[in-house]
C-alpha cells in the first residue's frame, strides 16, 4: 500500500456583505453585531415591560379616585332640617314650697304671761344691804308652763341699780308658786323692785 494520500479541496471563498455606502469601516474591536432574532425579543420585552407599568399606573389612579370619594361622602355634614326654628323650652320658675311654722300658742290662751306674777315683798337686808324680791306666780293659761321672771331693783330717783333672776320648773295650770329673786351687792335704803320681764313656756 502506497502512504500517500489526496490534497484536501482548496477552501470555498464566503460572500461578504458589503458595507453601507458612507459608513465607517467597522472597528475591529467591535462588538459583533447581534443576529436579528436577539433583537426582535428585546422589543418584545421592553413593550411587555412598558404595557405592565401603564396598567400598575392605572389601577393606583382608580384607587385613590375611590378613596376620595369614600372620604367625601364621610365628611359630608348631615342635611338641614326644614322644620321651623323653636326656641328652647324655659323650665318654670321653681316655685317654693309655703314654710308650714308650728304655731305659737297665743296669749288668748291666758291672760298676758306679766298678770300671773306678782312682788309679794322687796326688801334690803339691814345687815349686807343686799336687796331681794319674793314673787308668787299663778299660772293663768291652760296647761303647764315654766317661767323666767326677770326683776329691776331701783333707787329713789329711779335709777337700775341692780337686777335679779327668779325661775320656776313645772307649773299646773291654775296652780301657784312662790319664788325669789335675790342680788348680791349691797343698794341704797329705799331700793324697789319691778318686773322687767316675764318669759312664759308651755310644757
Amino acid at each position: 500500500m502506497s502512504d500517500y494520500f489526496p490534497p484536501p479541496p482548496p477552501e470555498q471563498p464566503q460572500p461578504e456583505h458589503p458595507a453601507p455606502v458612507g459608513a465607517s469601516p467597522p472597528s475591529p474591536w467591535a462588538a459583533p453585531a447581534a443576529p436579528p432574532g436577539k433583537q426582535r425579543t428585546g422589543l418584545i420585552v421592553t413593550l411587555a415591560v412598558g404595557g405592565g407599568l401603564v396598567v400598575a399606573g392605572a389601577m393606583v389612579a382608580l384607587v385613590h379616585a375611590l378613596m376620595d370619594s369614600v372620604s367625601d361622602s364621610i365628611a359630608l355634614p348631615p342635611e338641614r332640617s326644614d322644620a321651623p326654628y323653636s326656641e328652647p323650652y324655659d323650665e318654670e320658675p321653681y316655685a317654693e314650697e309655703p314654710s308650714y311654722e308650728e304655731p305659737v300658742e297665743p296669749d288668748a290662751a291666758g291672760p298676758p304671761a306679766e298678770k300671773d306674777v306678782t312682788v309679794t315683798k322687796c326688801t334690803r337686808d339691814s345687815l349686807i344691804g343686799w336687796p331681794h324680791a319674793d314673787l308668787r306666780i299663778v299660772n293663768g293659761s291652760g296647761s303647764p308652763a315654766a317661767y323666767i321672771v326677770s326683776i329691776t331693783f331701783v333707787d329713789a330717783d329711779g335709777t337700775v341699780v341692780s337686777d335679779g333672776v327668779a325661775t320656776t320648773e313645772e307649773v299646773a295650770s291654775g296652780a301657784s308658786v312662790e319664788v325669789r329673786a335675790q342680788r348680791s351687792g349691797e343698794v341704797a335704803a329705799g331700793t324697789e323692785c319691778r318686773i322687767a320681764e316675764v318669759d312664759r313656756h308651755a310644757l
